[in-house]
């Protein structure tokens, strides 16, 4: 019995390492970086990155990957969800460096390609959200509202940044960042609906 459940540790483990670890190699050594500079390599692979850390925090957050107490899984969702914000804000002070009017065009929401408005709509959830976590005491709200203000942020950030990803024709490939994106929304939405579940 004890090696059946080691088993699907590393089963599920694996299964989840293996979802992200395929889009950001793949990303990684796409011959388009070839003649890319540094700061734009660096600005995408922190979005790649960003992508692939969504898929750890609603499993984190259901505790569906097993050998974590709820303790440790609260505390590496923390974690993480710091990592991710700041993904996001290298990926945009090194597009900044690439290009200040891109930038400046998505943040004002005038730029003509629609990846752009999903990624900064993503962007500011991703904050908003990270500033719930930080001052979750301060705020003072009941457990059960501050958790349907967290959910709704983190239904936003998937909903963009998924948007974001397979609107852009880049570095990743098409077949792992779909496989990647599809596996982000159905752990979120299974998280969104628990509450549903349980009723």
């Amino acid at each position: 019995m004890a090696l059946h459940g080691t088993g699907r540790i590393v089963l599920i483990w694996g299964a989840v390492g293996l979802a992200i670890a395929v889009p950001v190699v793949i990303a990684a050594t796409s011959p388009l970086l070839a003649w890319r500079d540094p700061v734009y390599i660096l600005a995408g692979l922190a979005g790649v990155i960003g992508l692939a850390l969504l898929l750890l925090q609603p499993l984190l957050a259901a505790r569906l990957l097993p050998g974590l107490s709820a303790m440790a899984a609260a505390r590496v969702h923390r974690w993480i969800g710091t990592a991710l914000v700041g993904a996001v804000v290298l990926h945009v002070a090194a597009l900044w460096v690439t290009s200040p009017p891109d930038v400046v065009d998505a943040l004002l929401f005038r730029s003509p390609t629609p990846f752009s408005v999903w990624g900064v709509i993503a962007m500011w959830a991703v904050f908003a959200s990270g500033l719930l976590a930080v001052g979750q005491r301060r705020l003072r709200l009941r457990p059960r509202t501050w958790r349907r203000a967290h959910v709704a942020a983190a239904a936003v950030i998937v909903g963009g940044t998924v948007l974001h990803a397979l609107l852009i024709q880049g570095t990743m490939g098409v077949i792992s960042k779909t496989v990647l994106c599809l596996l982000v929304l159905a752990a979120t939405l299974w998280v969104i609906a628990a509450p549903l579940r349980r009723r």
